[in-house]
């Protein structure tokens, strides 16, 4: 990483932490299209922190790929965003939110495979996979000893789960037989997905638990989703 890109993504993280404050105290108090707007500029910063990392290394691969699953993140955000402020169209904008941040971490695993240093590692894929399969599987069959009522959305729920919990775990794997000191990228691309897991997991309260939209919810939901895609973005400053 050099001096500039560093500074240049720290400016980016300040702003977009200065943002996601504004928009936690507009959101807590009621969902509106004003707390929408000013969380769109919280997902504009992480773009920028993106370009920022990107700066004077040119367009790898690896980044290009983050880029893509940032935009996808942006987009998820747009759409969930929606849903809040146009009831009607709930259905709808629930599953283009699913839709977007599903792609979202294709890319995200399309980033692990060409940034693999040393050469990408296929033995990853199986541990990744059955990491995957398991967090389905717990959201197909746990959702009374969760507390949660996923109604119509159950299946694209445990698709989902299932995906957000492979590309944590399909970063971490790649690290570990493709070396971990030459892939410190991944390891923090791995720490991005866990804190997008967090992020989740609270977020399934919220929409299909009962009592889980508080301030506290809020709050914490936004701020580790934040985190996890301001921490991938960093990723592609630990790439060397």
């Amino acid at each position: 990483m050099t001096y500039l890109q560093t500074v240049l993504y720290i400016i980016t993280l300040f702003f977009g932490a200065i943002s996601l404050c504004l928009f936690l105290r507009l959101r807590v108090k009621a969902c509106s299209a004003k707390a929408a707007v000013v969380k769109s500029w919280v997902s504009v910063f992480f773009i920028l922190s993106w370009l920022a990392t990107s700066y004077a290394k040119g367009l790898s691969a690896f980044a290009a790929f983050i880029g893509g699953g940032l935009l996808f993140g942006l987009l998820g955000d747009i759409w969930l965003d929606l849903k809040f402020c146009y009831e009607p169209d709930n259905d709808f904008y629930t599953k283009m939110g699913f839709l977007s941040f599903g792609i979202g971490h294709a890319f995200y695993s399309s980033a692990v495979i060409s940034g693999t240093k040393g050469g990408f590692k296929p033995i990853a894929i199986l541990p990744a996979c059955g990491v995957a399969v398991l967090a389905a599987a717990v959201v197909f069959f746990g959702e009374k000893a969760m507390k949660l009522h996923y109604g119509k959305y159950k299946i694209i729920s445990t698709v989902y789960g299932g995906i957000l919990f492979f590309m944590a775990a399909f970063a971490f794997f790649s690290a570990l037989f493709g070396g971990f000191a030459q892939n410190t990228h991944l390891i923090v691309m791995s720490a991005g997905g866990v804190l997008f897991i967090i992020s989740d997991l609270i977020l399934s309260g919220t929409y299909f638990g009962e009592g889980k939209n508080r301030p506290v919810d809020i709050v914490t939901n936004h701020v580790s989703y934040y985190a996890s895609q301001f921490v991938i973005a960093a990723a592609v400053l630990f790439l060397k």
